[in-house]
């Protein structure tokens, strides 16, 4: 039984809000930094990117209980290695370096952490081929 028969009908993640309280600063970071595409802003104050499908939503905490940090996000990379340097020549602050996870049966998972320019702890993973 799939999803759809058996639950409410959900078949992906379709938005992820991550907090930003200067939106502008957090644009050009999701933008210039990560690469991603800017798909539309919004008031007051929002903005949208695509992720994969998955569409990013930078806005301010809409209340003072919701004004903390969000879940990590790992964006997935195809070098890890490669987009680490490219990031850190754009000033990203890293809390690691680059480093192994875990020994899969087709693959070894890298990961690294970061923060965006709102301090949202991130990631990116890796899932390299051996």
């Amino acid at each position: 039984m799939n999803t759809v028969e058996s639950g409410i009908g959900i078949t992906r993640v379709g938005q992820i809000a991550i907090n930003a309280h200067d939106v502008e600063r957090a644009t050009a970071f999701y933008q210039d930094v990560l690469g991603l595409k800017l798909l539309f802003k919004a008031p007051p104050g929002l903005a949208f990117f695509d992720c994969g499908g998955v569409r990013l939503m930078l806005s301010p905490p809409s209340k003072p209980e919701l004004d903390h940090p969000g879940s990590i996000l790992y964006f997935s990379v195809p070098d890890i290695q490669a987009a680490y340097a490219k990031m850190k020549e754009s000033g990203v602050c890293f809390e690691d370096e680059p480093h192994l996870i875990a020994k899969m049966p087709t693959h070894d998972l890298w990961m690294t952490f970061f923060k965006d320019s709102e301090e949202n702890l991130l990631a990116l993973m890796s899932e390299v081929a051996r």
